[in-house]
């Protein structure tokens, strides 16, 4: 395993994050302040708003966004929240609207956000200006054709910017042209988003847990951490699997003419800050995110997008792919419950970690800079996070 980024001056860069912010409600309101509220959260990509009007919303962190192309083709976002007495909008999470008009009292807006119609207008006084109660903005960036929102900007990078160590890795995989294969799938969780997380970028597990993939890819998995993002990655090896699922992808992947030599066979993946990844194959590019919903609940909300290729090979191997990757899943989804279970009992604080598992490390590293309060082995008390 190759890795990179190890970060030797922290004191605790040894240690995992304590099992009390794994299900502690105070810290899970501190997260959502400082890591959620601030991030950037993927919502869709440029291609399913691909006409004026067409949206796709997102709800997170008690929030509900919308992203919606207007008639002038720019897409912007906005809360999902009527100015007149805070009703949600849209219920649906995808769609196309020449107007949003709210269900509640009928105020009207337009697709640029503005406020257009208002029953019994001059019942509101001679001061009210529809121009004054406009959707609520929120700031969207499109990145290699994928779509992103943010709630509130505290000076952090872009999403170009955290994926510029891998601009080169990225290039060959014409995300812009991409399309979606399906529709986007939602899975609950009864886990911290953490360990979903944590899970997504160990690298240690793959030969223990993931039979699978140490058939695919042997002993050359491999992990490296930079400031924003994380990259995995490995090779399918030509040796056949021994399973018939795993061999028949080896061998219907067909060739993939944009792609060089070294990309042919190559499973990659990258996990940006704090809560959503990219899994890039040769064949399509999912994302993955997962989203809190409470100290021990989370989504996970993925969908699978391609180029447009009618070739049966490749047919093939999307299907295979797919049945591969959801045993993968079903993997996971118990190591992860195994997790969460075992950080309830009373024996266990925080867990050394190994120079290998250097995502880990990094991801640990950040928290603790955002929240000092998780160096602490054991929970404050109540309150702490008033005093911060």
């Amino acid at each position: 395993m190759e890795q990179a980024g190890q970060d030797r001056t922290d004191p605790d860069a040894g240690w995992s994050l304590p099992a009390w912010t794994y299900a502690d409600a105070e810290f899970f309101g501190v997260e959502v302040d400082r890591i959620f509220r601030p991030s950037w959260q993927i919502v869709a990509h440029e291609s399913d708003l691909a006409a004026s009007g067409d949206f796709q919303r997102l709800d997170y962190i008690g929030e509900s966004v919308l992203i919606i192309r207007g008639d002038d083709g720019v897409v912007r976002g906005f809360t999902n929240v009527c100015r007149h007495r805070g009703a949600r909008i849209v219920d649906e999470a995808s769609g196309c609207a020449k107007k949003l008009v709210c269900p509640y009292h009928g105020w009207t807006y337009e697709t640029d956000g503005r406020l257009t119609g208002v029953p019994m207008k001059a019942s509101y006084g001679a001061g009210f200006d529809l121009a004054d109660h406009g959707l609520v903005p929120v700031e969207v960036e499109s990145w290699q054709g994928f779509l992103f929102v943010r709630l509130e900007d505290d000076g952090g990078p872009s999403v170009a910017q955290m994926m510029a160590p891998y601009a080169q890795d990225i290039a060959p995989y014409r995300f812009a042209d991409l399309r979606a294969l399906g529709r986007v799938t939602v899975r609950p969780r009864a886990v911290n988003w953490k360990n979903i997380g944590d899970n997504y970028s160990d690298g240690l597990h793959i030969a223990v847990a993931h039979p699978g993939l140490k058939r695919l890819m042997g002993d050359g998995y491999g992990v490296e951490a930079s400031p924003h993002a994380d990259k995995m990655w490995g090779a399918i090896l030509d040796r056949p699997s021994a399973n018939l699922s795993e061999r028949a992808y080896q061998h219907f992947l067909p060739p993939v003419p944009h792609l060089p030599p070294d990309r042919q066979r190559l499973w990659t993946y990258f996990k940006l800050w704090p809560n959503f990844a990219f899994d890039i194959y040769p064949d399509q590019v999912d994302f993955m995110q997962w989203l809190p919903v409470s100290p021990t609940q989370t989504l996970i909300r993925e969908i699978s997008y391609a180029l447009p290729d009618d070739r049966r090979d490749m047919k093939a191997a999307r299907y295979l792919n797919w049945r591969i990757n959801r045993q993968v899943n079903a993997e996971d989804t118990e190591l992860v419950g195994r997790v969460q279970a075992g950080m309830a009992s009373a024996s266990f604080t925080v867990g050394p970690l190994s120079e290998q598992e250097v995502a880990l490390r990094h991801f640990c590293g950040r928290v603790r800079d955002l929240i000092p309060e998780a160096r602490q082995h054991h929970a404050p008390g109540m309150g702490w996070s008033k005093l911060a």
